[in-house]
């Protein structure tokens, strides 16, 4: 798990605009007359068609698409009662992984109530507002009392995650687990450490499935719940069935499952060595669980593990369920969350987990062997099968129990929209953090005396996504270590223009003189140009002592590109190298290119080039759909521009007639598809998304991508290098610290790939 410093996490909710999220217009409002349809006097129609019919509201507002996060902040991650205030941040942070895995919109509401009725009055009050509401980090036992409350007098889906999330995924991998040791859940003897919300809802759920009341041993902390124990409240009581008490310790002999949602490090081996034969052992207390993976693997080979945290198999996530729970629930506009949905979430998830796993699941965890077995008893997080998987599940079940209000009749068509409901951006920077992570390299800043390079620097450390090494005086950059308090993990400091780096230098130079001896270059201008920082970089990835470098924040373009074409050169069959810039935006990655090298290029360049960066875009697991773009659209307008992109189309389809590309286009046509289609429905492009712009010169590229990258304030990678035989990649001048950690993790994917 990266580590997380204290100063990086207020930075990173401080900087920019405080906070986590904020609201977007979804319609237009750039004229008087769409703020008058947006407010008065337009807002009065919608409004009296609600009063007509209260339905229509779904119909006319985004109630039907919005979750309200609501916490009164007494029981907050480990926290404890920290208070509304305090949770707000907790809020937010489940508000995006509502937004980013199923596009569900969320208001976050931090209540001033401790009392529950007024909490529950209070919820009650706003509730017309939401298409659902999860409750979020309130305490037990008033946790149980608020949720069964809401339910009951709502009729709008309510959950409390908290207690149900973590049932309803480890019921999915102990469906599994038990599945892959030839058990049946009503034999099986289940030992519960913890009996707060999620522990009893745990419990709830796994005789749901069929476990044996009399089979469940749960303990507080005081010990057992037994029939003996007195002060207990009605939902501890419900489990307070054993005659006699017993230690944790003694109610491990024999047993085949165990549940931790209590605290660290309280089972032992030895312990786990006295279960039964194939144990199950979920110990789910963050971040320290109730035995190490370490351990509890040691103690026995024929166990299955699983944990809460991402750093070993079996991550038992609530991710994995609520997001897409709440989708299917709000798809049909369900009443509530009831017993069967919540079953028909647990059966999904634990069938995903049997499925064949995509190759780009397999390649961003950095596991070439993932499949259904004890180290994959749940599907993983990222896994984007999820939403349609689990979702569509849901909204079955909420029909076939009667509590949904607007079935279903298309389910092809529902398992399409939620397929493509969520944008690629932020899926791709998971799957490049993944990826690079699978299998780090050793990464060259060739500018390590600046505080930006050397703050990503030690996120790449800390992420476990490079070994940095860092190019400049020592000194000044140890200083500067000292100065900012950055905590670097590893890291290796090197002076190319050192005394103890002569010899290297020398090495270089020779090898490099080798290279460029025909050239203009005497061997002494080789040796003593090694000097300079990103011709030494540059030869240390060439020469195997790196395998990746970047460099670019403070120097021209030019002075970084050129030391990276005259040292490594180009791959094997590509004769020029193009630049390629990667926008963020809501309709997923857009790439750009050429941006940065090729001043006017032919149409037989444009044409290697359009097909070097397919093979690029392909490698992020994207499918390249490209436009040529021009003034013309298709011949309309001929001239020089025009005519060379039609040539270089012409060469695409005879060379690769499998690439979705086409062209000569404007740019407005090929971003809209509807357009394109209505416009021009004989093109390869008709009916598909555009996510590769091909541009004719060099002007036109670098201008649009710097006004859109201004325009739209997308997060930008780039420029990637494409074609160079090795991992050399340059930040623009000025990027921000995310912006060169990007770079980075596309530096180390490359590497990985060459």
């Amino acid at each position: 798990m990266a580590k997380i410093r204290k100063q990086d996490a207020l930075d990173y909710h401080s900087s920019g605009r405080p906070g986590k999220i904020e609201v977007i217009p979804t319609k237009p409002y750039s004229t008087p007359g769409d703020l008058s349809l947006a407010y008065s006097p337009g807002v009065a129609e919608p409004c009296l068609k609600i009063a007509e019919n209260p339905d229509d509201v779904y119909k006319y507002t985004a109630k039907g698409n919005l979750v309200a996060v609501i916490t009164n902040g007494t029981a907050v991650l480990g926290l404890g009662d920290i208070g509304p205030l305090a949770s707000k941040p907790v809020m937010e942070g489940k508000g995006i992984l509502f937004k980013i895995f199923a596009d569900i919109d969320v208001f976050d509401i931090e209540i001033d109530a401790s009392d529950t009725e007024l909490f529950i009055q209070t919820v009650k009050a706003i509730a017309p507002t939401f298409g659902g509401i999860n409750l979020e980090d309130l305490k037990a036992p008033e946790a149980f009392e608020i949720e069964r409350r809401l339910k009951e007098e709502l009729d709008i889906p309510v959950m409390h995650d908290d207690q149900h999330g973590t049932a309803i995924i480890s019921s999915a991998a102990l469906l599994n687990a038990l599945e892959l040791c030839d058990k049946n859940i009503g034999d099986v003897k289940i030992v519960i450490s913890g009996a707060g919300a999620a522990a009893i809802s745990c419990a709830k759920l796994y005789m749901s499935l069929g476990a044996k009341r009399e089979n469940v041993l749960m303990f507080d902390s005081k010990g057992l719940l037994h029939k003996g124990r007195t002060g207990l409240g009605a939902e501890k009581l419900e489990f307070a069935v054993h005659e006699h008490d017993i230690s944790l310790e003694a109610s491990f002999v024999n047993t085949d499952v165990f549940v931790g949602l209590s605290k660290g490090n309280i089972v032992s081996k030895a312990m786990v060595n006295s279960m039964s034969a194939n144990p199950i052992v979920f110990a789910l207390a963050n971040p320290d669980p109730e035995i190490t993976y370490k351990d509890a693997m040691a103690a026995r080979p024929d166990i299955i593990m699983a944990t809460g945290r991402s750093d070993h198999p079996n991550q038992v996530n609530n991710v994995l369920g609520f997001p897409f729970i709440f989708r299917g629930a709000l798809d049909v506009r369900a009443t509530t969350i009831n017993e069967e949905m919540k079953l028909a979430a647990v059966k999904a998830i634990a069938s995903l987990a049997k499925e064949l796993i995509p190759e780009e699941v397999i390649e961003a965890y950095g596991d070439k062997n993932i499949s259904f077995g004890r180290e994959q008893i749940i599907p993983k997080p990222l896994d984007a099968r999820l939403i349609y998987y689990v979702a569509l599940a849901v909204a079955k079940a909420a029909m076939d129990s009667g509590v949904a209000r607007k079935p279903i009749t298309d389910w092809d068509a529902y398992e399409h929209e939620l397929k493509t409901r969520l944008g690629l951006d932020t899926k791709l920077i998971r799957d490049l953090t993944l990826k690079a992570q699978s299998n780090p390299k050793k990464v060259v800043f060739a500018e390590a005396d600046n505080y930006k390079i050397l703050k990503a620097a030690q996120f790449a450390a800390d992420e476990n996504i490079a070994f940095p090494i860092l190019l400049g005086q020592r000194a000044k950059i140890e200083k500067m270590i000292a100065e900012y308090a950055l905590d670097f993990n590893d890291y290796v400091i090197i002076d190319p223009k050192s005394d103890e780096e002569q010899k290297r230098r020398e090495k270089f130079g020779h090898a490099f003189f080798e290279k460029k001896k025909r050239k203009g270059f005497t061997e002494f201008e080789s040796v003593q140009i090694m000097r300079e920082r990103n011709h030494f970089g540059a030869m240390m990835v060439e020469m195997g002592d790196a395998d990746a470098m970047i460099s670019g924040l403070t120097r021209n373009y030019r002075d970084v590109v050129r030391p990276a074409l005259k040292t490594v050169g180009t791959q094997k069959d590509v004769s020029l190298v193009s630049g390629l810039y990667i926008l963020m935006t809501k309709r997923g990655p857009l790439f750009l290119a050429d941006t940065t090298i090729n001043m006017d290029p032919t149409a037989e360049q444009i044409a290697e080039i359009t097909s070097n960066v397919a093979k690029t875009i392909r490698k992020f697991k994207v499918v390249p759909k490209i436009a040529l773009l021009s003034y013309s659209n298709f011949g309309s307008s001929p001239g020089k521009d025009a005519d060379k992109m039609s040539e270089a189309v012409r060469i695409l389809h005879e060379k690769y007639p499998s690439l979705a590309v086409d062209g000569e286009l404007q740019a407005n046509f090929a971003l809209n598809s509807e357009l394109m289609n209505e416009k021009f429905s004989f093109s390869t492009l008709a009916n598909k998304e555009v996510n590769t712009l091909i541009f004719p010169n060099l002007s036109s590229g670098n201008i649009a991508y710097k006004l859109l990258q201004e325009l739209t304030e997308s997060e930008t990678i780039g420029p990637v290098l494409v074609g160079l035989k090795k991992s050399i990649h340059i930040v623009q001048m000025g990027a921000s610290v995310r912006e060169i950690i990007n770079m980075v993790k596309v530096a180390v994917v490359d590497a990985q790939n060459k």
